[in-house]
């Protein structure tokens, strides 16, 4: 192994995820874990990085810290960055982004801190070579982020490139998507045993049916993925990389799970189809198309209802509340006996269900505060009981 040293590693996930994610980095080795705002800390090595790239799947973005120091204004945070030795990084001839995030700091603007850091690196290199490597902001060799928190500065390498979300399986997008990395930790906090049966009744762009999937068939999240920012760092090692895809994959499981998704628009399935395609999960996957007020279950034996529905960003107030009540009468008087998960960013919705919540959790569906809620449902009278 190349480089076996521990290191300081932050995980960028959504809210919300933080203590799914943690336990996922335990499972990946990683120690000293942290739970932090949006974001998991942890100690790890070259491997426990690649794992949680390649494994985690509420993972967003992994970052590797490699330097700390204080800086009270811009000439200080300038002059800490240049000193750093970043020939031993990268090469004149790679290009670099450098992205920069301020908080109750005096360096209030966090473009210019990014700035003022891109020069650093930049004058260290004419300095030292009498040349300047080049910026590439949308695919540079090496993204490098700046993270200042009061007088705190921290330095960090983005291992993970794009956005761990961009799985790689999704062709076309719905409207409306939810975000692969979201789904994923949805299906996680439900608790979802794969024996039971799993149904998305308004499956959009398959992304929760995918996700599923790929969890009850133990399919590493990055495994439709082949781009890594590690992959371009001088120390990458692609024998440790390579053992572990291969252990990954030794461990795919072919036992085929009840995963079914519905659709009342025949587009959005026409585009499901083909992104569960891509994943190659179309034998895992069925899907149908049907109004959910014309449903039924599609299984014989309860099981677990997962979906996103549309709220209010997408439907009128009085449109909202009468849909939204179908969906409560639809749970009760044709799913008894199945646990119902849905998420949304409108309270007034939630009412308009008319059935208890058992549960709720605070996500976030892009910018929109949303709750992630669990019905009970029950057949004949009995009542719901309390989480």
């Amino acid at each position: 192994m190349k480089n076996s040293k521990k290191y300081p590693i932050i995980i960028k996930t959504l809210a919300g995820l933080e203590k799914i994610l943690a336990e996922e980095v335990s499972a990946m080795g990683g120690q000293d874990i942290q739970p932090l705002n949006r974001a998991v800390k942890c100690t790890g090595n070259n491997e426990t990085l690649y794992k949680i790239n390649y494994l985690c799947r509420t993972a967003q973005r992994v970052l590797k810290v490699i330097g700390e120091f204080d800086v009270r204004n811009e000439d200080d945070l300038y002059a800490s960055v240049k000193k750093y030795k970043w020939p031993e990084l990268f090469d004149i001839g790679q290009t670099f982004a450098v992205n920069a995030v301020t908080n109750n700091s005096t360096i209030s603007n966090s473009h210019y801190a990014a700035l003022k850091a891109k020069d650093a690196i930049a004058d260290h290199f004419r300095d030292r070579f009498n040349e300047r490597p080049s910026v590439d902001l949308e695919k540079p060799d090496l993204r490098i982020h700046v993270h200042i928190t009061g007088t705190r500065c921290t330095l960090l390498l983005d291992s993970s490139g794009d956005s761990l979300h961009k799985r790689g399986y999704r062709r076309i997008q719905g409207e409306a998507p939810i975000s692969e990395v979201l789904a994923a930790g949805m299906i996680m906090l439900t608790g979802w045993d794969t024996k039971l049966p799993l149904y998305d009744p308004m499956c959009g762009s398959g992304t929760i049916l995918t996700e599923a999937a790929m969890i009850a068939g133990n399919i590493p999240a990055g495994y439709f993925r082949n781009d890594f920012g590690f992959k371009r760092w001088r120390d990458f090692d692609p024998d440790l990389w390579d053992g572990i895809k291969a252990d990954a994959e030794h461990q795919i499981i072919k036992d085929k799970p009840i995963i079914i998704g519905s659709d009342v628009n025949q587009r959005t399935l026409k585009s499901t189809i083909e992104n569960i395609a891509a994943a190659g999960l179309e034998k895992e996957i069925q899907v149908k198309q049907v109004a959910f007020e014309d449903s039924s279950p599609p299984v014989e034996r309860p099981g677990v209802i997962i979906f996103n529905p549309p709220y209010g960003e997408r439907m009128q107030k009085a449109d909202l509340e009468s849909f939204y009540k179908m969906i409560g009468d639809t749970l009760k008087h044709k799913y008894p006996d199945w646990q119902a998960w849905l998420i949304t960013s409108d309270p007034s919705a939630l009412k308009s269900v008319g059935l208890r919540t058992s549960r709720k959790i605070q996500l976030f569906n892009g910018p929109l505060e949303c709750r992630f809620v669990r019905y009970d449902l029950y057949s004949g009278s009995k009542k719901q009981g309390k989480n």
